[in-house]
């Protein structure tokens, strides 16, 4: 038995490394007078200085104003070393050295610039406060420096967690170029709509108010205290220009692509990408082509592309994997929750403190949760090993009782960047509920394709075999197990065919998938046998169907008939139908109505997807998947379910880039199973055919 010493070892280790970094995170920074600032610093000392001891930028010592301060020791001897003339005049001498320093200090020292000249609206309301960077916004400015002092053009993808400011961080830094570095540099802001733009706007308006004028002009020039420092150009109250550095802010908005337009410009942010959307016939990756458009690849030009996610596969979520894999111009910055200020929870004691470290390390292994708004210990633990404090990972415990689900939790407060588009957009189905498939799925046990006489027409359903070739498109993890001559399963095969509009590489994909229901007979779920899917035109997928349903006992085929009859004209559709019919009797069918069937209307074969039908079936998966109510073999269909959205108009859809097809055929297929059929049920042929003969009329020819 280990000894109690053992035992409290590492959670002593955990709370020392606990200490460790929130000393790190609580460390010094003053902006001010440089201490714990970013980049590489300096200790200086100029005793009749305002600020006797600064940490100044490395690179400011390589200034000859700055070198000869330094040599000098003070202000007063170097007014007397390099000022001749002006002993009598030492005041007014001592100003002017501390408005050289200081000028080029800013040019220098963003950090410093910004506390001590740019005035922002505090988040919660109040007076305007000086600019100070929090953590996540200086590892930002780190990052947008490292590129500037190389001499390098500033390319950056930024994936924003909330309440941080990166966006807000951005667009001062392009105003500290404009302002302070080059004279000329136009920047274009585009933002994902109006109320956006208005804030950009809004938010640059205060600052350059609030700017002093003097530091717009150079040492020396003359200037009005009250002239205008943001002027409108034209008429569209979207360009404004500061006379005094000679440079053009434009703000347009995705919604309205003319408005972002790019010309003579330097600089480009672009606000909140992932949400934008298709507008005038015009996508994201265009408007920010044309917005782009001329930018040269060279130092002091900026391109920014930041956003909270919304859902993948959409431009912003390419761009960002293309940066993150090295293949991209651009670099890429993620800020998890537990790196912001904001959320930490402190503890009460140290008391409790301790219990919750005991807690943590104890449950480390744990994957079982008491609740629906709790985590396991796993998950916890991984926080941990990524860097968050036992102050952070309280309030997450705290702040995720709000919330039924991981994936609503992990949408607001995403710990990587892999959860923070994983769990973005409007999902359909619950991350958690998927993701319990995907231990079943594997790969196929054979590859092949389905063959019979012919392929169309009577003899395609006879002779039928299975031959394994390479390129074949039917996976196959569970062969037929046919009937034998004294029994038969009845309704144990379920065929659900999902017709795709178009056949060639670019279209969408069609899919036939094989369900096996015979476990519902034990209380067990279905599970998928087999799946063909492909492109094929879709009077062969027909055929090619019937031929799989066939083959698997003669299956219920269920034709999905909504994009027959949407991209054939009706009779088109109701021909290919009824051909198959004609051939294969166990084709589904819709309900008929009394009055149909009283006015001998022709059955109407297939499955009618509509508003109404698909939002019943989409709600039985979603069931089916919480529930677990059937077993999944096919990887990809799980990433079908991940990407699937609510529209805007309260529709389903696949995210841009994405299929649906693997899943339609689950939806209708578990809607069909568990709604219309019969359970199976084995029939004893012989049995069957004693009792016929027991009940055969007696006639005077069997009599005789």
């Amino acid at each position: 038995m280990p000894s109690k010493k053992t035992i409290e070892d590492p959670i002593k280790a955990l709370l020392a490394e606990n200490d460790r970094r929130q000393k790190a995170n609580n460390a010094l920074f003053n902006p001010v007078t440089g201490e714990g600032s970013i980049g590489e610093r300096v200790k200086v000392v100029i005793k009749d200085y305002p600020i006797p001891t600064q940490w100044l930028p490395v690179e400011m010592m390589d200034e000859p104003f700055v070198k000869r301060l330094m040599e000098a020791g003070s202000i007063k001897k170097f007014i007397k070393t390099f000022m001749v003339g002006t002993a009598d005049m030492y005041e007014e001498a001592a100003n002017k050295v501390v408005e050289m320093f200081v000028r080029i200090r800013i040019r220098h020292d963003f950090p410093f610039w910004a506390a001590t000249l740019i005035y922002i609206k505090p988040k919660g309301g109040g007076r305007d406060v000086l600019f100070r960077l929090n953590r996540p916004q200086r590892r930002l400015i780190e990052r947008f420096e490292r590129m500037r002092k190389a001499g390098k053009p500033i390319r950056l993808i930024i994936l924003k967690a909330r309440q941080w400011g990166g966006s807000t961080c951005t667009q001062l830094y392009m105003a500290w170029l404009q302002l302070v570095h080059l004279q000329g540099l136009n920047s274009l802001i585009i933002a994902h709509q109006t109320a956006g733009s208005d804030e950009i706007h809004d938010m640059f308006k205060r600052m350059i108010e609030k700017y002093p004028v003097e530091m717009l002009h150079e040492i020396g020039d003359t200037y009005d205290l009250n002239e205008q420092k943001l002027v409108g150009v034209g008429n569209s109250g979207i360009i404004h220009r500061v006379p005094q550095r000679n440079f053009k802010i434009k703000i347009g908005t995705a919604i309205r692509p003319k408005t972002c337009l790019g010309g003579d410009y330097n600089l480009v942010h672009l606000s909140e990408v992932a949400k934008w959307r298709e507008t005038e016939g015009t996508k994201p990756e265009e408007v920010i082509d044309n917005s782009c458009a001329g930018i040269p690849l060279k130092a002091y030009t900026m391109i920014v592309l930041e956003s909270t996610a919304d859902g993948v596969d959409n431009y912003f979520h390419k761009e960002y994997l293309s940066a993150k894999d090295g293949k991209s111009q651009f670099d890429y910055i993620f800020v998890p929750w537990y790196e912001i200020e904001l959320y930490e929870l402190p503890f009460e004691s140290k008391q409790q403190r301790d219990e919750f470290a005991s807690t943590l390390y104890n449950r480390r292994h744990s994957t079982t949760v008491d609740s629906n708004r709790e985590e396991p210990g796993t998950f916890l633990w991984r926080l941990w090993e990524q860097g968050a404090t036992l102050e952070a990972l309280n309030w997450y415990v705290q702040e995720r009782r709000k919330f039924g689900s991981h994936s609503q939790m992990a949408y607001m407060y995403p710990s990587d960047d892999v959860e923070a588009f994983l769990f973005s957009g409007r999902k359909v189905f619950a991350y958690e509920d998927v993701m319990q498939f995907k231990a079943a799925c594997r790969p196929p046990r054979a590859i092949g394709e389905i063959y019979g006489r012919a392929d169309e027409g009577e003899e395609a359903v006879k002779d039928l075999r299975f031959r394994k070739e390479e390129g074949g498109r039917l996976f196959m993890w569970s062969d037929v197990e046919k009937d034998t001559p004294d029994a038969t399963v009845t309704d144990r095969y379920l065929v659900v065919v999902d017709v795709a509009k178009g056949h060639t590489e670019h279209a969408d994909f069609a899919d036939i998938l094989v369900l096996d229901r015979l476990p519902i007979m034990d209380g067990d779920p279905p599970v998928v046998v087999a799946e063909w899917h492909g492109h094929i035109e879709m009077d062969r997928l027909a055929w090619k169907a019937a031929q799989v349903a066939a083959y698997y006992n003669n299956a219920l085929l269920v034709i999905e008939s909504n994009t027959l009859e949407t991209n054939n004209t009706k009779g088109e559709a109701e021909y290919i139908l009824t051909l198959v019919a004609d051939v294969y009797s166990n084709l589904y069918a819709r309900k008929q109505s009394a009055e149909d069937i009283q006015q001998k209307l022709p059955k109407k074969y297939g499955f009618h997807t509509n508003s109404l039908t698909k939002k019943v079936i989409i709600y039985n998966l979603q069931v089916a998947l919480r529930e677990h109510l059937y077993i999944e073999r096919e990887e990809e269909c799980l990433n079908e379910y991940l990407t699937y959205i609510e529209t805007d108009k309260g529709g389903y859809e696949a995210m841009e880039g994405h299929h649906d097809d693997r899943l339609m055929t689950r939806a209708i297929g578990l809607h069909i199973s568990t709604k219309e059929m019969d359970l199976p049920r084995i029939v004893d042929r012989q049995a069957d055919q004693k009792a016929n003969n027991r009940f055969q009329v007696v006639s005077e020819a069997s009599i005789l």
